[in-house]
């Protein structure tokens, strides 16, 4: 084994339903305490979360991850934008293409890898009405392919 540990908490399926995706990146989360422990339960989601990117900076809104039930106090708001951490060239290549038309920043994953919490974002063209039910026809397709198949 080469040692990295991964344990994926929440995933946006939706997303490669509605976008075409274009490029991935890791980055890493800016979070506090209870965030952490909460992550570390599950308890989050990423359905209607995007980021952007604000003065050189990226930001994650509408990730919602729940209060941890066993704070005492100081927990944290479950919708507060999260500071993504990213290279400085990775950032101005996010800017240039989502500065074109019809590119967004759309979060895919949020995992725990080696203890840290990190998150795949992905620059993504959204899909029109009909692309999504070629997506749907091309998966059912395959399916009744692989059923044939056996």
């Amino acid at each position: 084994m080469n040692g990295k540990h991964i344990k994926i908490v929440t995933e946006n399926r939706k997303a490669r339903y509605n976008y075409f995706i274009e490029d991935t990146y890791e980055a890493g989360i800016v979070l506090v305490g209870t965030e952490v422990k909460s992550l570390r339960t599950g308890r989050a989601h990423l359905k209607d979360s995007y980021a952007r990117i604000k003065n050189g900076e990226v930001f994650v809104y509408q990730m919602h991850i729940g209060t941890y039930p066993f704070a005492y106090y100081g927990n944290h708001d479950p919708l507060r934008p999260r500071k993504l951490l990213l290279h400085k060239k990775e950032i101005k290549k996010m800017y240039s293409k989502v500065n074109e038309m019809g590119f967004s920043l759309i979060p895919l994953k949020v995992y725990f890898e080696n203890g840290k919490a990190k998150m795949t974002l992905c620059i993504a063209k959204g899909k029109r009405q009909y692309d999504k039910r070629e997506t749907i026809k091309r998966r059912d397709w395959k399916r009744e392919l692989a059923r044939l198949d056996k």
